[in-house]
């Protein structure tokens, strides 16, 4: 069956002609000095073997000559350097572990800012709450500049639409990885259409063919060779492309370990290699006879030896035979191109559409905006019923700063969150600014344009309930300016998130720049240290910190009144009506501001200058997102010695062994998928019709089907992997049994092993080897030996061709490592290496050279002959590898079955039908082609679905075939029960979890700074405002602002397990459902790393308590404000826990229910308000908070004495004169020691709660029990 063409029309628009001339381009990567080794060799007295100052080289040497009007494939192996390459021309490359030299220029001589250029990353950055219509049509209106009306916009969407085969999914939202509702093929080729719509002169595309099916791969590099016939020059690295892609391409550069064996015209290629002595078979595909030539065979050293010799001789044979003008060959139509450059649409258009496009997605995220919200009116009421109607008296007038404190302390809730908000955003920022379309000002006002709908709504809320429930002074105008302070605080919280995230894009970075701003400014706003209390080297500070302007305007317009009050300067004593009475001294306005250290005069100015903070940071993180731009790092390379460095010895062959033979089977299986909303019914979406198939032992079952046709859903719902979330539920009938039996969630996790198309279970920081031994040591059973593990996994290293690269860093996404078809490999020998009995394959051979993949099909060609049942998916592949395979179920788009059989039975069945293989047609691009819908032009789309309906009609009639009907593989029931598998002791495990992660952690710079550097930061930014603490009367505001500053290293805690917590428990839930450990092994391993960070950290901080802050300066205190410091970080971090795993798919929304929660607990700690009613005193039992602060007060300020002033005298003597009034006054008098002992078991009774939620998170029911009873509740069908 032959491919039409097809006729485009994006991209027709006359562009101007770009040549691209790269000229001996070198790409090195600095190894990484491994410092525990050079110790120990010096300790030792060992001569070291290591060569710290050596590079890696990435490319070597590479001169390229890229004609306008071209399309030119960049073609190699896994790890050849494609992507290095493709980034390096794009000038996408800049670190300081990465040393880049050569000649990139673009016209003989140009830069690439001179040219429009866009270009197609591997990953897919795109909004998961837009459908597939709307993203192209806000990426249009950004980039199609040329374009002045929408209806023509909208026109070349519908086009690119058409063009790319997304039709049937163009309403569909994105979705997340966890909750996906486009399928991986179809953000690839979103992807791909939003960088076709820059309409630019060059276009650089990074693997833009991974992970579609044949079809539209060809699709795709038929619509990209169309932009090259328009003008545009369009270099792609690609694997493995069909032979119809092959006849598209008009250049090719084929790389091998970063060397080039050939540059130059496609149809001069294959004549290249047969002069150097290498001929092309008959019926070959000549980009896979490349690739193969390119290929390094690391199945054996002798192999790989060859391989590496036949390589060697041809790059010599290329750098003889180098050619010197290719360029030349080329001429593009002058009527095709212009004289003049695009350029990006209007400041106007770019804040109009980023606005737009903010407002649908805030609107759209309920779990965001109606979360800050919904905070807003709690945290509002929580805090208005704890100060309740104050009073007027002492400890009324004490308990009001407090409220106008904790007024302030709303906005660091915002700030934390919309840190973490920002590091997830910006990353569409810095793609879109890296093509040209986004600049800085349009996304930095793009974006509070649109948060308006949080940024007003919230501090109005707040204000409103909060400022009446206290009853604060109740005239309009202090009521104005209160809610005028309380949206300048919240403005300013966010535009310094927004200075904090363009300073670092890492969360762990960003999170303490904003915690230690947000510290001083707190420290410096004259409540927790009195203003006149500062130290003469920081007094300065105050002038510079947005929160004393606002906690000054606060107090003066309380306890002051408003300008034009009539109650102004007035404040009523509760002990006589007589203001002259010396008794109602502490109770006047003047002397209230001035134990403050305020002046009455700074009413307005502070009003004024809170607003000004908003404008200086938005504009200060708008300078540094200019200067600065996103870098590309590269993970270094682990340096090793010369004795280790190949690990290769020759494979151990297993002796074969016979294991338990499993038939799984489907019978009337479907699959649905609900998005849930709370006002209105929704219609389930289709992705598995009703099926009865069955998969058998011992061969390898392959399920085929193009993009959206359920080949992942099918494979996570035989695994039990199908995870239903808040918004999301997988609804699923039929039954599946293993050898005739019901398939019960503790059969399937004991004989089924699934292996993911991503690879996000990997460590960063471990090398390969080091992944896989520890795998095989946490995975293979406790009757082999540590030597046999080790050799097991050593044994995969050759086997899965990963020799080459074993001790180089896995890397992740702040640090490239090694590449992803490397990575691929990787995740499938974990999964390989338990030898499951049952083992499911995504897309295992996607991205692999030909050496690989052959190796990965004789490793489960090897376990499928022992009796294991093999099923793996398959978009593309070689006709060799289509040979190799045994049995096919064939799927359509919709999840219906159009064949299920042998696989040498599919193409005479098809042959009945009238649709007959060419004999140089590769088999599986046949069958795709034949039931993919073309949804390019109606036409075709009318014609292939008669096409397809007709197929799945025949086969729904005659299924029943004695051809094609599957045999039934019997194994005796009471086998079933042998079936389950046997982990190694808890101890065991245990102690690899915790060596692997140690190892992970310890090689990880972000991660010792998240769990160091914020505990660590506080205490010094505390000791520089504390040091040292007196004892005259201010000094009391002072040491109890001190005690109540310490509760916030609760939320520290919760902040370093935000920066670490998730990604250690989505590798914990990987490994988890394939029944490695459980949760007490993870939670157990992760806590005792936990606890060193914080032990040093809490030592530091009581060091500086006790001794540099002169909290008292003795070894008993010092022990104590340890003990205080290393508890309350505890708690912290297991809340965080708690909160992480109960919103796992909403990380901001976590962060910013436990600060709420943790922002309330320190309020009702007994410092902020002296009074709670009974229902908030009960409540308060449970909060490390209060016994904190009950501790520490007694310890430091019993038996201390105060002085003050004769001018503050009241009856001849202090109001305050020793610790024991001050303890009377906050009602602290009480036995520390019992408070001490609860907090340390409520530090422990928080780590068995997070246990038990992490252990409930993982039981299935939990989601389904509640879904259930919302609906019941709600009527929601």
């Amino acid at each position: 069956m032959s491919l039409p063409s097809s006729e485009i029309n994006i991209g027709a628009k006359k562009v101007s002609a770009v040549d691209v001339s790269v000229l001996g381009l070198s790409v090195r990567v600095k190894p990484e000095v491994d410092i525990r080794s050079y110790v120990q060799d010096a300790f030792l007295h060992r001569k070291s073997t290591r060569s710290g100052g050596s590079y890696k080289t990435i490319l070597d040497d590479v001169s390229v000559d890229v004609p306008a009007g071209s399309l030119t494939a960049i073609l190699g192996s896994s790890g050849s350097g494609k992507t290095t390459f493709l980034n390096a021309i794009a000038h996408r490359i800049s670190s300081k572990s990465m040393d880049v030299s050569g000649s990139i220029t673009f016209n003989r001589g140009g830069q690439l800012k001179d040219v429009r250029s866009a270009y197609v990353v591997q990953d897919d950055i795109l909004l998961p709450t837009l459908t597939v219509r709307e993203t192209f049509r806000y990426a249009a209106d950004l980039r199609l500049s040329s374009i002045s009306t929408q209806q023509e916009r909208d026109g070349v969407v519908e086009d690119t639409i058409l063009e790319l085969g997304l039709k049937e999914c163009a309403d569909t939202r994105i979705g997340t990885s966890a909750n996906s509702q486009c399928s991986g093929g179809e953000k690839r080729r979103t992807s791909i259409g939003v960088q076709l719509l820059s309409d630019p002169s060059v276009l650089f595309c990074d693997e833009p063919t991974t992970g579609l099916d044949a079809h539209s791969a060809f699709q795709i590099i038929q619509t990209l060779k169309n932009l090259a016939r328009s003008g545009r020059t369009v270099i792609i690295s690609i694997h493995a492309p069909r032979s119809e892609i092959w006849s598209l391409l008009d250049r090719v550069v084929l790389l091998s370990k970063g060397g080039t064996l050939y540059s130059g015209p496609a149809n001069g290629a294959v004549s290249h290699f047969k002069d150097v002595g290498h001929d092309m078979p008959p019926f070959v595909n000549p980009a896979e006879f490349l690739v193969d030539l390119a290929a390094i065979d690391g199945r054996s050293a002798e192999a790989e030896q060859s391989s590496l010799a036949r390589l060697e001789l041809l790059k010599s044979a290329w750098k003889a035979k180098e050619i010197s003008d290719p360029s030349s060959e080329y001429k593009v139509p002058t009527s095709l191109l212009e004289q003049h450059q695009g350029h990006a649409v209007r400041f106007r258009r770019q804040l109009m559409v980023t606005t737009r496009r903010n407002i649908k997605t805030t609107l759209r995220d309920p779990m965001g905006m109606a979360g800050c919200i919904m905070q807003s009116i709690i945290m509002a009421l929580v805090y208005g019923w704890i100060f309740f109607k104050l009073g007027t008296d002492e400890a009324g007038i004490r308990s009001r700063e407090g409220a106008i404190y904790v007024a302030l302390y709303q906005s660091y809730l915002m700030l934390m969150l919309d840190v973490y908000r920002l590091t997830v955003d910006i990353r569409l920022f810095d793609m879109e600014r890296s093509d040209g379309v986004v600049g800085v000002p349009a996304f930095l006002l793009g974006r509070r344009l649109a948060k308006v709908l949080e940024d007003l709504p919230i501090p109005i809320i707040f204000s409103s309930i909060f400022y009446f429930m206290v009853g604060l002074r109740s005239d309009p105008a202090s009521f104005g300016i209160f809610l005028a302070i309380s949206v300048a605080s919240h403005y300013t919280a966010v535009t310094l998130a927004c200075l904090c995230v363009a300073i670092s894009r890492d969360f762990a970075v960003s999170s303490l720049i904003a915690n230690l701003i947000f510290t001083i400014q707190f420290l410096s706003c004259g409540w927790v240290v009195q203003a006149e209390q500062l130290p003469v080297y920081l007094k300065w500070l105050r002038w510079i910190a947005y929160n004393f302007y606002g906690f000054m305007t606060l107090t003066l317009n309380e306890f002051m009144g408003s300008p034009g009050s009539p109650t102004r300067g007035k404040w009523p004593c509760p002990i006589s009506n007589d203001a002259s009475n010396p008794a109602c001294k502490p109770y006047t306005s003047s002397y209230i501001i001035e134990t403050l250290g305020f002046s009455s005069v700074w009413l307005l100015r502070g009003l004024g200058i809170s607003f000004c903070f908003a404008f200086v940071f938005l504009a200060t993180a708008g300078l540094v997102l200019t200067i600065s731009k996103k870098e590309i790092g590269a993970s270094r390379i682990k340096n090793i010695g010369e004795s280790s460095k190949h690990g290769y010895g020759n494979p151990i062959r297993r002796p074969m062994k016979r294991v338990p033979r499993v038939v799984l089977s489907l019978q009337d299986q479907k699959l649905e998928v609900r998005t849930r909303h709370l006002f209105h019914k929704t219609t389930p979406k289709v992705i598995l019709n009703s099926m009865s198939v069955s998969f058998e032992p011992g061969k390898i079952n392959v399920i085929m089907g193009p993009s959206g046709s359920g080949k992942t859903s099918l494979l996570r719902s035989l695994s039990r992997k199908l995870k239903n979330g808040i918004s999301t539920t997988y609804d699923t009938e039929g039954e599946i049994t293993l050898n005739g039996l019901p398939a019960s969630t503790e059969m399937i996790k004991s004989t089924v092993s699934f292996v993911s198309q991503d690879d996000d279970a990997l460590m960063p920081a471990l090398t390969v080897r080091e992944t896989l031994c520890y795998a095989a040591g946490i995975r293979l059973p406790p009757s082999m030996s540590k030597e046999e593990k080790i050799q097991r996994a050593e044994d995969l290293i050759v086997q899965m061709g990963l020799g080459y690269c074993a001790d180089h860093f896995v890397g992740g996404k702040l640090k490239k490592g090694i590449s992803g078809g490397e990575k691929r490999r990787v995740s499938i020998a974990i999964q390989i290496l338990a030898d499951p009995f049952v083992l499911l394959l995504d897309e295992p051979t996607s991205g692999l050279d030909v050496w690989t993949a052959s190796s990965v099909l004789d490793v489960l060609r090897a376990l499928a002959d022992e009796g294991r049942t093999i099923i793996m998916t398959a978009h593309q592949c070689r006709s060799d590898a289509f040979e190799s395979f045994d049995r096919v179920l064939l799927l359509t788009r919709g999840g219906s079955v159009a064949y299920s059989g042998d696989a040498g039975n599919i193409l005479p069945h098809f042959s009945t039908l009238g649709f007959d293989c060419g004999l140089h047609t590769n088999p599986a691009d046949f069958i795709l082609d034949l039931i993919t819908v073309d949804l390019q032009r109606q036409e075709k789309e009318d014609l292939s679905r008669r096409r397809v309906g007709q197929l799945l009609k025949v086969w729904e009639n005659a299924k029943c075939c004695p051809t094609v009907t599957c045999t039934t593989v019997e194994e005796p029931e009471g086998e079933m029960k042998d079936l389950k598998q046997t982990r190694d002791s808890f101890l065991n495990i245990f102690t690899l979890v915790l060596k692997r992660s140690a190892l992970n952690i310890s090689r990880n710079q972000e991660t010792v700074i998240a769990r160091t550097s914020n505990v660590i930061g506080m205490a010094i930014v505390f000791a520089l405002f504390f040091s040292p603490l007196q004892s005259n009367a201010e000094a009391v505001q002072t040491r109890m602002g001190f005690i109540q500053i310490a509760t916030s290293f609760c939320i520290i805690g919760m902040l370093q397990n935000v920066a670490v917590y998730p990604t250690e428990r989505d590798i914990f839930y990987r490994e988890f459902s394939d029944n490695c450990y459980g949760v007490l092994t993870f939670l157990t391993s992760y806590t005792i790393l936990e606890l060193p960070f914080n032990l040093l950290s809490s030592l530091i901080f009581g060091i500086l308590a006790a001794f540099a802050i002169n909290f008292q300066r003795s070894a008993f205190m010092f022990a104590i404000a340890t003990l205080n410091c290393f508890c309350i970080v505890s708690c912290g971090e297991s809340l965080g826990i708690v909160f992480c795993t109960f919103f796992s798919s909403h990380i901001g929304l976590a962060m910013h229910a436990s600060s709420a929660l943790f922002s309330i607990g320190a309020t009702m700690a007994g410092i902020i308000t002296l009074k709670l009613s009974p229902v908030l005193h009960a409540i308060n039992y449970i909060s490390p908070f209060k016994y904190l602060v009950a501790n520490m007060a007694v310890y430091s300020l019993r038996g201390r004495v105060f002085t003050c002033a004769p001018d503050q005298e009241v009856g001849g003597r202090c109001p305050i004169s020793s610790g024991e009034d001050v303890l009377r006054l906050y009602d602290l008098d009480t036995d520390p020691r019992w408070n001490l002992v609860v907090l340390a078991v409520l530090a422990v009774f928080y780590r068995l709660v997070a246990l038990l939620v992490v252990k409930g998170g993982r039981m299935e029911w939990k989601w389904r029990v509640l879904r259930a009873r919302i609906s019941d509740r709600l009527g929601i069908v």
